[in-house]
């Protein structure tokens, strides 16, 4: 039988529960399609995923993001707008496809003290090292932003 996610705390749980171990919720069995909640994707010590970007491939004063786990691994988005977006929708700016991403998902918004990160209503949330981030968050270099089941890290160049 298959395991069974609480939709309260995300905690797996044997397939023949009723309530869930880590909360004590009611675990919905009736059908086997079930919605899960994704929390942030567990650190790796494979030194193969890490990625590189040189200086000059940041735009002065600009912003990077640089898909470091999931499809597309290695792909870069280069902010060059005040408000980018993320998401599974096609026309977004950075278009995540896959069904843990929401079609319209996160923003990132250029504004005069750097880089802000914005969740825009996600259905698995939006995470900034490792955190879910309520509304919006600053973003600093080196940030690790999760999206769904990507994983990107925002580099920027400062003046």
């Amino acid at each position: 039988m298959p395991d069974v996610f609480c939709n309260n705390c995300g905690h797996r749980n044997p397939g023949n529960s009723n309530f869930c171990s880590s909360c004590g919720s009611p675990l919905d069995v009736r059908g086997e399609d079930h919605t899960i909640t994704l929390g942030p994707v567990e650190e790796s010590a494979d030194p193969s995923e890490d990625i590189s970007v040189g200086l000059d491939d940041i735009p002065e004063g600009g912003g990077v993001l640089l898909v470091k786990r999931g499809p597309g691994a290695g792909s870069r988005y280069v902010l060059e707008h005040d408000v980018t977006t993320a998401g599974r929708h096609p026309q977004s700016a950075i278009f995540l496809d896959d069904v843990t991403v929401s079609r319209r998902h996160a923003e990132v918004v250029r504004t005069a003290d750097g880089y802000v990160l914005r969740d825009v209503g996600s259905l698995n949330g939006t995470y900034l090292n490792r955190e879910r981030i309520e509304r919006e968050m600053p973003l600093s270099n080196g940030d690790e932003v999760q999206v769904g089941r990507f994983k990107l890290v925002f580099l920027t160049a400062s003046s």
